[in-house]
């Protein structure tokens, strides 16, 4: 053999252009990655290794009512027989079938770690995987020859290429894959909005974009959240290109006692809780957010997606959260780039386009699956029949077998005799005896009009492009029922939020406007925003009575002002109502606030008795159970922000409080029915640390069930008693109410028993709750709601009237 080192005959050298050959290389491996590789088919929405995926594991039996394999063995499957590409790869594509925050309709039931937006999925051979039903959907009637198949890289096995996709998983699903020169990147959808759409392009061939997107109006994301303006969708259902925002689902809560926080439940697509919390560090870190107090994830597989975001007081939540959109992942863009293959092109499609490639090759399986069954059946009934007939000369038949001297002779001898074919006459050869029974017959004879039935209506159907197209339509309708779920993206038309920060730094800070904090009877504290050229009396009440709506004490204040609430242990606890909820002034529900106690974060045994402003204001008057009245210059009050303005005795507690001038009048109205009213200025004001001075004289066994403070200029104030039995459960006796004017009350000294104030009836023995103020009261039960109270104009000492519900409070109604 020639030496090519020593022989020149024997050397073969070609001279091949550099640029040609490079061309040419590149282009073989352009179209093998566009092809092979990277971009999915219009038809079924897969690229190569997710079908073989789904093709591989059907012919492993793995269907849902079994049990899951390891994930490796899958992989290995897959590998070996049809997608010699590696394991990393087909398992990459193994996990994203099976990650629902991936896919809007996983293929693929995973068991174990599939991984999470922010970490990766544990090894195959940990995982175990089987499939879901909708990819059966997706690889069903395969063995009907609904679909070419083509062979594997080794020409050893067969593969389909392209599945028959029940329903339009290119739209469903979405894809994203980087070819050469060019990629992919399309939305997932919801199936049942898609499979309408797909329905209506059936039944309407002519039907335009708009149509089509009264149906599909936009992306289903699987993660959620908010897509805020459709604009960029359109144009990506009407040129396959286009980009919108998707924005996290957020909503501001109450976090505690004077805690307002931002809590994310739905993040963008592809979005993690770690990536967003990390940026959110950064822009504190370098000042370029501000009103963050603290980030916590509190996501977990009961719950769901948790991010609690902290902010700091005195920054409006509203205003955060427009930077947190602006600055942070919790607004992302996707841009749409619908390139996907058609007929082995690579094409950008529009919806309609997309659809309608859809429509085409569902049309095409259905109607080669309708010629396959019809195939079977001809083939069933020529066999059916050539029994019957054999069924009805048996004994002839078994004769004619008989005395032939082998099976050739007696297979035409049945042909010839019998007048079948010799496809009948090998099959009566091979007929079992314990077919040839009266039974057999009439089974036969039934299947035979069944198959001729069944063998009429495909023939029809194969017939009509009406039928079939109606058939088609049906079958997706049948998978839409069965597989859809509800849209989880919500479609707003808002307009995002700019990526380019503004020249001035945006207002985070809650303004120093004018408000009224406002404590309601139940118990509830709500902040009433003011214009600040609004006067107080411009606040609307609630046009219908609602919960909560009868007010026990009201401070006109500030935003960020500074006011202070008594507790009925005797402290003035200082506070801002800047983080209180708010309402408007021209539409006020106490309701909305939150619990006065949890705010200030007070003991079980402590309660808000009233808020007192700290502001050019009166010296406050309280009255104890006891009796004891006192009065607290403002100038006795410091700077700090809890402290003791009344000495309470052993057993003792503050039952109420308000500001009260010289002028002023205070009442205190006793268990036992007596009702005392004197001059505020009979109480010289004290210091913090005093005890008071006697206000009124309480029997033994007696207690003061409220304290009020009367202003000279109230206008026709009431007193409201309700009387009852001590010895009932709380909550069980309504009792009897009596509404009078307090001027039928006559005034006398400090320290006395007062005047009677209610004619007790049979069965009661106490005055178990009063009220004071300037009309009209309102009565409210345990939980807030409104009870109705009697006519005022009651005789000072008469008796009640009997309710017909529990009154636990009573307040003056919103002015």
């Amino acid at each position: 053999m020639p030496d090519s080192r020593t022989d020149p005959a024997a050397e073969r050298i070609e001279d091949v252009d550099v640029s040609t050959e490079m061309q040419g290389s590149f282009l073989e491996y352009a179209y093998s990655v566009i092809y092979s590789r990277a971009l999915p088919d219009a038809r079924d929405g897969l690229k190569p290794v997710q079908r073989r995926i789904v093709y591989q594991m059907a012919e492993m039996g793995l269907r849902p009512d079994r049990g899951h394999v390891k994930s490796a063995r899958v992989v290995g499957e897959v590998m070996g027989k049809l997608h010699p590409h590696g394991d990393a790869p087909i398992y990459d594509a193994l996990v994203r079938l099976a990650q629902p925050f991936s896919q809007r309709v996983p293929l693929v039931d995973g068991h174990g770690n599939f991984g999470s937006l922010d970490d990766g999925p544990a090894a195959a051979r940990y995982t175990e995987a089987r499939l879901a039903e909708s990819a059966l959907a997706m690889a069903e009637s395969l063995d009907e020859d609904v679909v070419d198949f083509i062979p594997n890289y080794d020409n050893q096995f067969q593969q389909p290429e392209v599945l028959p996709a029940a329903y339009p998983n290119l739209l469903v699903n979405g894809a994203s894959g980087i070819a050469v020169g060019m990629a992919t990147n399309m939305a997932p959808h919801n199936l049942i909005e898609v499979v309408g759409a797909a329905i209506h392009l059936i039944e309407n061939p002519d039907a335009t974009l708009e149509d089509l997107m009264a149906f599909v109006p936009g992306p289903d994301l699987p993660s959620g959240g908010v897509i805020v303006g459709l604009d960029g969708v359109r144009d990506a259902y009407r040129t396959g290109r286009g980009s919108f925002k998707t924005r996290a689902r957020t909503s501001i809560e109450s976090l505690g006692p004077r805690k307002t926080g931002i809590v994310v439940t739905e993040l963008p697509y592809l979005v993690g809780p770690e990536r967003v919390i990390e940026k959110i560090k950064d822009a504190v870190q370098s000042k370029r957010l501000q009103g963050i107090s603290d980030v916590a994830d509190l996501t977990d597989r009961k719950n769901g997606t948790r991010l609690v975001i902290g902010i700091k007081t005195g920054f409006d939540p509203q205003a955060v959260l427009e930077q947190l959109f602006r600055l942070t992942p919790l607004e992302d863009s996707f841009s749409i780039n619908n390139v996907a293959l058609v007929e082995g092109q690579p094409r950008t499609l529009g919806l309609r386009e997309m659809l309608q490639v859809y429509v085409d090759h569902r049309l095409r399986v259905i109607t080669r699956r309708s010629e396959y069954r019809l195939a079977r059946r001809r083939e069933r009934l020529h066999l059916v029949e050539g029994l019957l007939i054999a069924i009805v000369d048996i004994d002839e038949v078994i004769q004619v077998i008989r005395t032939s001297d082998d099976g050739e002779q007696a297979r035409a001898r049945l042909m010839d005799v019998f007048d079948l074919t010799r496809v009948q006459a090998e099959y009566i050869l091979e007929l079992r005896l314990r077919r040839l029974t009266k039974f057999s017959r009439i089974e036969l004879e039934s299947e035979r009009d069944q198959l001729k039935a069944e063998i009429a209506a495909l023939e029809e159907l194969l017939a009509s492009d009406v039928l079939l197209r109606r058939q088609v339509a049906t079958e997706l309708d049948d998978v839409a029922e069965r597989l859809g779920t509800p849209r989880r993206t919500l479609l707003t038309n808002a307009a995002a939020t700019t990526a380019r920060p503004s020249r001035t730094a945006p207002v985070l800070e809650i303004a120093d406007a004018p408000c009224r904090v406002i404590l309601s009877a139940s118990g509830r504290m709500v902040r009433v925003e003011l214009a600040p050229d609004q006067p107080a009396s411009g606040i609307v009440a609630p046009t219908r009575r609602a919960k909560h709506d009868a007010v026990r004490s009201q401070v006109d204040t500030t935003t960020r002002g500074d006011l202070a609430a008594v507790t009925s242990a005797g402290r003035l606890v200082r506070f801002s109502p800047v983080d209180l909820p708010s309402v408007p002034g021209n539409s006020v529900q106490p309701g909305a606030g939150t619990r006065a106690d949890q705010y200030l974060s007070l003991p079980k045994d402590e309660h808000i008795v009233a808020l007192v402003p700290l502001v050019d204001a009166p010296p406050i008057a309280l009255g104890t159970r006891q009796g004891v009245v006192k009065r607290v210059s403002a100038t006795e009050l410091s700077n700090k922000h809890d402290i003791e303005i009344i000495a309470l005795k052993p057993g003792d507690a503050v039952v109420g409080a308000a500001p009260a001038a010289d002028d002023a009048e205070l009442i205190f109205v006793v268990s036992d029915a007596q009702l005392l009213r004197f001059d505020a200025a009979a109480v010289r004001p004290q210091g913090r640390s005093a005890g008071g001075m006697a206000g009124v004289r309480v029997a033994p066994g007696q207690a003061v069930v409220h304290f009020a403070v009367v202003d000279a200029t109230a206008s026709d104030p009431v007193v409201v008693t309700i009387a009852g039995s001590s010895a009932a459960l709380a909550g069980t006796d309504a009792g009897s109410a009596k509404v009078s004017e307090l001027s039928e009350f006559p005034a006398k000294g400090r320290g006395t028993g007062g005047v009677r104030a209610q004619r007790l009836l049979r069965g009661e023995d106490a005055i178990r709750l009063a009220w004071v103020g300037e009309g009209p009261a309102r009565a409210l039960d345990a939980d807030g709601a409104v009870r109705a109270l009697p006519e005022s104009g009651a005789k000072r000492d008469a008796s009640g009237v009997t309710l017909d519900a529990v009154v636990a409070s009573i307040g003056h109604a919103i002015r």
